[in-house]
């Protein structure tokens, strides 16, 4: 399995990433929303170099040529409510990929322990396709592996693309166990060392649904 840290390369990821972290910054909710959706077109365009391409006839105003043109069919999976603006940014760019939604929430037995809980699926078949399964935080990655094999009920894609904004070290090493590790590519704007006792990635940047969309009770 391929993990892949923007973080190890400066560059406009960098930027966005400082903007959506800065408490100064996350006041204004347009543009937390905006920067998930900017690092998600980033990650599609880096994403797509790792895809299969064919060759397609065209004719141009002055000649016929040979262009190439994305052969995969590829499946944009997102885990609401957080996820939908980072979602939108790789839609631009995959703009005929089909799309699918998963509801992971937390319910706490205790104010420091949880289950994770599926409610809602709906996606097209995956079998043979590319799904791209995106949430922005990546904290103990139960929500990632349980939406992921809720998408499974609808066929085995032929591979997965995992993307995050943050992820856990802890997250990553269990993601590493349970996803396909020889089909299987983790895309992340940071890798950030630990989780505190609510299972918030620290440093992190908080509640990225909140953030995005404003506190919910």
């Amino acid at each position: 399995m391929e993990i892949i840290n923007f973080a190890e390369t400066p560059s406009l990821v960098s930027q966005y990433m400082t903007e959506l972290r800065d408490v100064n910054v996350q006041g204004d909710m347009m543009r937390f929303r905006r920067n998930l959706q900017r690092i998600g077109g980033i990650m599609a365009y880096e994403m797509s170099k790792r895809m299969a391409f064919e060759k397609k006839p065209i004719t141009t105003p002055l000649a016929d040529m040979q262009a190439d043109v994305l052969s995969e069919q590829v499946v944009l999976g997102t885990i609401f409510r957080a996820g939908l603006p980072f979602h939108q940014g790789f839609l631009e760019y995959f703009d005929k990929a089909q799309n699918a939604f998963v509801s992971a929430y937390r319910k706490y037995r205790e104010k420091e322990n949880f289950d994770v809980f599926i409610e809602y699926i709906a996606s097209p078949r995956l079998d043979g396709k590319t799904l791209v399964l995106v949430d922005p935080m990546l904290a103990t990655g139960v929500s990632m592996e349980l939406s992921y094999r809720a998408l499974l009920t609808k066929g085995t894609p032929a591979r997965v693309h995992v993307a995050s904004i943050v992820a856990s070290q802890q997250a990553i090493d269990y993601i590493r166990n349970v996803f396909p590790d020889d089909s299987t590519t983790v895309w992340v704007g940071a890798i950030d060392p630990v989780l505190n006792a609510h299972s918030y990635i620290v440093p992190g940047l908080g509640d990225a649904g909140d953030l995005a969309y404003g506190v919910k009770e």
